[in-house]
């Protein structure tokens, strides 16, 4: 198959032909000129067009196409040559039933005279509507696709009598149009789809998509999409990420992107969104991490990735694709058990990480009870003596065993960098092994965090427990909320979450007390240049940096 011309690019240097052996998927910001890029595509593929809009195919039309090879003109074409073939079709989705159910009295009539001229048995030819009803009925499992007395109708899982395509769903007709309209497609023609998953269940959507490619691999498949899932399913697609247009140059800035090492649902929001992201733990948008981060970073998109493991891979990941560094990638990991040391390494890789161990820590911290006291008429000073009174207490009671944890932590690092080394015998790793607690010293470990600790306790050290104690009940257990006059903990989250989506001065305070424990103002100073659209030249990776990578893995 011939390759695909792309419109011209403000950069002299830019791809202006890709593989038409493959899909492609165009993305990019609302007003980035995505719609108008497609549009000039079909243009650059001159006779070899063939659009389909599933938006405007269920409606009457006001304007019949005059293009070559559309549904509008291939209907006019089977009226000329089918006199049988019904006029009264007022939108897409009725000219492709007249057609192909007329296309099925056709192959009919040929068959009968073909028949009754030989007078022999003859081998019946899978019709257009054979190859859609097998596609139809893989996509919806008990559904059928029946003919009845002169008309298409569908017999639905729901039962009961069978019924006309305009009874269909919109899911459904949405399919049964783009499978009927593919069915319909010019030998080898590039087919441009502009938002492919509208009206289409999440569920169906990559099926469907891969029986229509697997229907027609004739052609090339060019789809317009702000759908991350559905760009997601396109996994083999070619991915043009539409940056901008310049209606002066009649071009465009453009990039094919490599998204290698990449979810693709990652680049689609970012393409699509012109804000930077930023990653955080946690799965769900209800999870206290999205939920206050989002507020705390409003100039971010916000996407939870589960595992801090995962936050790491990605922001890393992300940081590294040349092409898109300037959007600017940032993550924020709890502290946990985290040594100075590896928080450093951390935020030198643009990952925060808050002065406290944990998310829930944060509030408790004294500026943030502080505004949340005002704003309930409390009396802060009094809130404050109690609650550090009231932690130090319960960090005491915790405190060996918040050791042992921090200790295991320490330890399953170093094990993990001290056993990545290379041995020449077996012998040699079994003595290693034997000499592993010897040099871990795990003992020394907790007696030394011990004593730390008990300064903490004696000192009443307050923000030096918040950062060190991870223990998940201490929020609740603490009674702040009590305190401050909620019911619940999660009155007091949802009080300061509130006050945060205002715009006055305690959300500003909140917002500035929040980024302060993250160090973010600070990271920003250091990464000033390049979150402002100036690329930098990436340094060679020399063998001590990856080896200080792979001691850091964290």
């Amino acid at each position: 198959m011939k390759s695909i011309s792309l419109p011209p690019s403000l950069n002299p240097n830019a791809e202006t032909r890709v593989d038409g052996t493959k899909p492609i998927t165009i993305i990019g910001a609302n007003g980035a000129g995505k719609s108008r890029f497609m549009e000039e595509m079909t243009v650059c593929c001159g006779n070899r067009t063939y659009i389909l809009d599933a938006l405007k195919a269920f409606y009457p039309e006001r304007e019949e196409s005059t293009l070559p090879g559309s549904i509008d003109a291939l209907y006019r074409e089977s009226i000329r040559q089918q006199p049988y073939m019904r006029t009264d079709a007022v939108s897409e989705i009725d000219k492709l039933v007249y057609m192909i159910f007329a296309d099925e009295l056709e192959s009919l009539l040929e068959l009968k005279e073909e028949s009754d001229g030989a007078r022999r048995k003859v081998t019946l030819k899978p019709t257009r509507l054979d190859m859609i009803k097998r596609v139809w009925e893989k996509i919806f499992p008990g559904n059928k696709i029946c003919r009845q007395k002169g008309h298409l109708m569908f017999a639905t899982m729901a039962g009961g009598d069978l019924i006309p395509v305009q009874k269909l769903s919109q899911g459904e007709k949405a399919a049964f149009y783009y499978l009927g309209a593919v069915s319909y497609a010019p030998r080898n023609a590039v087919i441009f789809i502009d938002t492919p998953s509208i009206f289409v269940h999440p569920s169906i959507i990559q099926n469907l998509w891969n029986s229509i490619e697997e229907m027609r691999p004739d052609c090339t498949f060019v789809y317009n999409s702000v759908d991350a899932e559905f760009v997601s399913s396109r996994s083999q697609s070619v991915c043009i990420w539409v940056k901008n247009y310049d209606s002066e140059h009649k071009a465009w800035d453009y990039e094919i992107l490599d998204t290698a090492g990449l979810r693709n649902e990652i680049i689609m929001q970012l393409a699509g969104s012109r804000r930077p992201i930023l990653f955080i733990e946690g799965e769900a948008r209800r999870s206290i991490d999205a939920r206050l981060y989002s507020l705390v970073f409003p100039e971010y998109i916000v996407k939870p990735l589960g595992s801090c493991n995962k936050v790491i891979e990605t922001t890393r990941s992300f940081n590294d694709q040349q092409g898109l560094h300037h959007l600017q990638s940032r993550g924020i990991v709890d502290r946990d058990r985290r040594s100075d040391k590896e928080v450093d390494y951390l935020r030198n890789k643009s990952i925060m990480v808050p002065d406290v161990a944990e998310v829930e820590n944060i509030f408790l911290l004294p500026d943030v009870v502080k505004v949340m006291a005002a704003r309930r008429g409390r009396d802060y000073g009094r809130i404050m003596h109690r609650l550090e009174r009231d932690v130090v207490r319960m960090f005491r009671r915790h405190a060996e065993e918040q050791a042992l944890q921090h200790v295991r932590h320490k330890v399953k690092r170093e094990v993990e960098c001290k056993i990545d080394a290379r041995f020449a015998c077996i012998t040699a790793l079994e003595l290693h092994l034997q000499q592993l607690e010897q040099k871990l010293q795990p003992r020394r470990k907790y007696n030394l965090l011990r004593e730390q600790f008990a300064v903490m306790v004696r000192d009443s050290d307050y923000l030096g427990i918040l950062k060190v104690f991870n223990h998940k009940p201490m929020l609740p257990d603490s009674g702040i909320h009590q305190m401050l006059g909620y019911r619940t903990k999660e009155d007091y989250i949802d009080g300061v979450i509130d006050t945060l989506k205002g715009h006055g001065k305690d959300a500003e305070h909140l917002r500035d007390t929040i980024k302060h424990c993250l160090h973010a103002d600070e990271q920003a100073l250091e990464k000033k240049g390049t979150v402002t659209g100036e690329k930098s030249l990436k340094p060679k990776v020399t063998t001590r940096q990856k080896k200080e990578d792979r001691n850091n893995n964290i």
